[in-house]
């Protein structure tokens, strides 16, 4: 056994430490540089294609975090690395709310069009393809808006300042007295040739001047262009212009050359090369012309002012240079704009401002901090307000603006039964009552027995004083004068007691939980409740009521007492109103019955709904009632449904909802026509709390989904539970009847006594036979009397391997079962009827053993035989 066990596991080794390698590999190939990471480099766009790269490897985000930190990745940027995913994750949308890749849907769906995930925040953010510290530097943005383009426009009127050179095209037009037209191209010279004039030199001149001599040219030969008193002139306008050759170096995104119309100005050119990158300087760009410095731009002067004068039109063989920038400094706090910023020399925190876009208005601007690094070591540094204008920041500082104090230094509140709670100013002298006075006044619900007013105390501490709110007002106690940051709050009667209400139960149109009100009685509850049912008897009203005192041992005080059928007020009834938390219970009147349905359906003279005439009517009553059978009918077919019963308790807080919805509905002013105040009030108190409980519902239903998506496994086997239980509590089941015995013998055992809601189904006469299960054609055939089930399975191919042929059975068509029995080697099938199934079941699926379970069972055995072997030898 050893040595056939050997090669087996050597082949089993020897694959594990080849799929081990190959996927190592793989991950290497793909990952392998997550310990070199620095997520504040990468952009949404690199975050976008990592975690594609984790999905095409099949791992989780947690998974591939976790691999990182294996690979050396530091916790502060595996911290980042998750933030950045989880917020990329929540702006994909509500599908991605549970978690990002731990749901197995949301991992589907992220496989199945992962192209697709992102697009939405691509089409929203057009700055998607940067870093957050390119974000963050100011102009950066500038060149790299996908909704922005610094393609210069060519649809525009022909300049007069614009430089004529080699390849433009002209188009001369001479009009008035004379009538001509040029078309010329413009040397690499700089000339060009008219007909009857002959060359004429316009390169390097403005079309203004080049106008000018062609006017002096074309005079010659058209004498109306020329005197004080011309009759023909002349306009010149470009037609094709030509392409110029600008270097584009230094600190660019995409250093090089690029050929531009010559229409291009600096800006045309620093777009095409992608802007200034990170290192490079937005504030001292040169351009170059014949080795000569042109002029410098400035980027923060066009976006803080709107000045482009430096941003001039290019000639061929400009140079543009971008040098690194000198000096930059972070501004952190509540501005228009955080960031980065470059500064110039002589520049101060005021001029800085300027690019921030100022203050905010919760900004603290008396002092700032600046974080300075200086003499290899850090400092700080603070600045006041009236230094903002001398004070030279330099590269590096991190610049810190506070934000302004959360208090207050004159407010007093007021909050409760007043017509107009908030906050008021804290003015000379004001007391608890002119506070009173300035928010118009109490609320009539307001409970004036008692107020309290909640004081601050200097070191923060909270004081609570009980104010006599009844004797400020009408002058019987001295009034308090309030102080910085009190808070009056004047309680309601309606939020220092319990909601009252009664229920009514029984025979009545709506029964339910309705307002209490003072001295409601039982009539007036019935009314509220849609009255009387035609069940309901007068004459014995059952009212149950709270025992305040339980000591005794009484859990309730059962009154009893009758109303008049008409409901018109009886001396009884004004005697006993109700009281709150009464319960009213109209009972049924002796000896009245509603009626009992069950239907009949299938082949009878008159199918249809009967009403149950006694309590012991039997199947064979109500067939006779419904005409009896039809010649069609198969009564060996004949089922009857009855319904079953599983009733789940409801919670305390499922009550309690109700209940509140009860109230709420009884009280909604969308629903009655008239409604007071004092119903109103309650009705937005009610729906407050509702809505209370709605938002606890819905928290605790996200928390659900949250606890299955982290454990599958567990939901799976849950929701397996839950469609067991479905099957075990359906609300209906099948009872296999007799129909045959029934009519010939009514009242016997076989004849069922019917029960509300039964259907009681006949069905036409069956022809067929129906095989389902483990057979090689699940089919159905026509029913072949005395026809053996083995011959059935035989039209139907025969069995499958997997097929259990002992445990088979026949489902007849009235519900009954039977299955097949064995005698040593003998089957006995069931007989067949038309209408029924046969149903072959599958064999139990048989766990394997694996190598571990086969070699233990060798050595089980080798042990057995030494020890057999050592017996036998003693």
């Amino acid at each position: 056994m050893k040595h056939l066990l050997t090669p087996v596991f050597a082949k089993k080794a020897l694959l594990s430490i080849i799929f081990v390698l190959f996927f190592s590999s793989l991950w290497a190939q793909n990952l392998s540089d997550l310990r070199n990471l620095k997520v504040d480099n990468l952009s949404d766009a690199q975050i976008e294609q990592l975690i594609k790269r984790a999905e095409s490897s099949g791992l989780t985000s947690s998974q591939m975090e976790a691999m990182a930190r294996e690979q050396g990745l530091s916790p502060i940027e595996a911290n980042k690395l998750r933030t950045r995913i989880m917020g990329l994750q929540r702006t994909v949308g509500s599908k991605s709310s549970t978690g990002g890749f731990a749901g197995n849907e949301l991992r589907s769906m992220e496989l199945e069009d992962s192209d697709d995930l992102f697009d939405s925040i691509r089409k929203s953010d057009p700055y998607y393809d940067l870093t957050p510290f390119q974000k963050k530097i100011f102009g950066y943005k500038l060149f790299h808006n996908r909704n922005l383009n610094f393609t210069p426009s060519l649809n525009l009127p022909t300049p007069q300042s614009y430089i004529i050179g080699g390849g433009d095209q002209l188009l001369i037009d001479v009009y008035g007295a004379s009538q001509e037209s040029y078309d010329v191209t413009v040397s690499p010279e700089g000339r060009i040739l008219v007909p009857n004039v002959g060359p004429i030199q316009v390169g390097g001149a403005t079309i203004e001047a080049a106008t000018a001599r062609l006017k002096s040219s074309l005079g010659r030969i058209y004498s109306g262009l020329m005197g004080s008193n011309p009759n023909t002139f002349l306009q010149v306008r470009l037609g094709n212009i030509r392409s110029i050759k600008v270097s584009m170096v230094g600190e660019l995104s995409k250093p090089g050359t690029y050929t531009l119309p010559s229409f291009a100005s600096v800006f045309n050119g620093l777009f095409a090369a992608g802007g200034p990158n990170e290192n490079g300087s937005f504030r001292n760009i040169q351009v170059y012309r014949d080795s000569r410095l042109v002029t410098t731009v400035d980027i923060y002067k066009f976006l803080s002012k709107g000045e482009s004068e430096a941003n001039i039109t290019l000639h061929d063989n400009d140079v543009i240079i971008v040098p690194p920038v000198q000096s930059r400094v972070e501004i952190i706090g509540p501005v228009r704009r955080e960031g980065f910023f470059e500064v110039l020399p002589e520049e101060t925190l005021s001029d800085l401002y300027i690019y921030t876009g100022g203050f905010k208005s919760e900004a603290y601007t008396d002092r700032l901090t600046i974080r300075r690094v200086e003499n290899n070591e850090r400092r700080i540094i603070d600045v006041a307000q009236a230094d903002f204008k001398s004070f030279n920041p330099k590269d590096g500082d991190e610049i810190l603006i506070g934000e302004a104090l959360d208090r207050f230094v004159n407010r007093v509140q007021v909050s409760g039964a007043v017509q107009r709670p908030g906050e008021y100013a804290l003015e000379n002298g004001i007391s608890v009552k002119s506070l009173i006075e300035k928010a118009q006044g109490l609320k009539p619900e307001a409970f004036v027995n008692r107020a309290t007013l909640y004081r601050t105390s200097d070191d923060l501490t909270l004081a609570a004083e009980p104010l006599d709110l009844k004797g400020i007002l009408d002058g019987t106690v001295e009034d308090v004068v309030l102080k910085n940051e009190d808070l009056l709050y004047i309680p309601s009667r309606y939020d220092i007691q319990e909601d009252t209400y009664v229920k009514i139960s029984g025979e009545v149109n709506s029964p339910g939980t309705f307002l209490f009100a003072t001295s409601m009685t039982v009539g007036d509850l019935i009314l509220q409740a849609g009255g009387l049912l035609e069940s309901a008897s007068n004459s014995y009203i059952e009212i149950a009521r709270r025992v305040r005192d339980a000591s005794s041992g009484k859990l309730a005080e059962l009154i009893t007492l009758s109303i008049d059928p008409n409901l018109q007020l009886t001396e009884e009834e004004r005697n006993q109103p109700l009281l709150p938390f009464d319960h009213v219970f109209i009972r049924k009147s002796p000896g009245f019955e509603r009626e009992l349905l069950v239907t009949i359906q299938g082949e009878v003279n008159y199918p249809g709904q009967f009403a149950i005439s006694s309590a012991d009517e039997r199947i064979s009553d109500v067939i006779k009632r419904a005409g009896g059978l039809n010649q069609f009918a198969y009564p060996k077919g004949a089922s009857l449904v009855r319904r079953t019963v599983y009733y789940k308790e409801p919670t305390p807080e499922q009550v309690k909802e109700k209940t509140l919805r009860d109230i709420r509905e009884k009280v909604d002013p969308e629903k009655r026509d008239q409604i007071n105040q004092a119903e109103l009030i309650i009705f937005e108190r009610l729906e407050q709390k509702i809505n209370a409980i709605e938002e606890e519902k819905l928290i605790q239903e996200q928390k659900k989904i949250l606890e299955a998506n982290k454990d599958f496994m567990i939901s799976d086997s849950l929701s397996r539970d839950s469609l067991f239980s479905e099957v075990r509590f359906k609300q209906q089941d099948v009872i296999g009847i007799n129909l045959e015995d029934i009519l010939r013998n009514p009242g016997s055992g076989e004849d069922l006594i019917l029960h509300e809601g039964d259907i009681l189904r006949i069905p036409k006469e069956l022809q067929t036979i129906r095989m389902v299960g483990e057979v090689l054609l699940p089919t159905t055939t026509r029913y072949i009397a005395n026809a053996s089930l083995r011959r059935y399975i035989s039209q139907a191919g025969g069995f499958t391997e997997e097929a259990r042929k002992s445990k088979a059975y026949v489902i007849y068509a009235n519900g009954d079962a039977k299955r097949t029995h064995s005698f040593m080697m003998f089957k006995f099938y069931p007989h067949l009827e038309p209408g029924a199934e046969i149903v072959v079941p599958k064999k139990p699926e048989r766990e394997k053993l694996g190598a571990a379970a086969w070699l233990g069972i060798a050595s089980s055995l080798a042990t057995l035989g030494i020890l057999v072997q050592s017996l036998i030898n003693n």
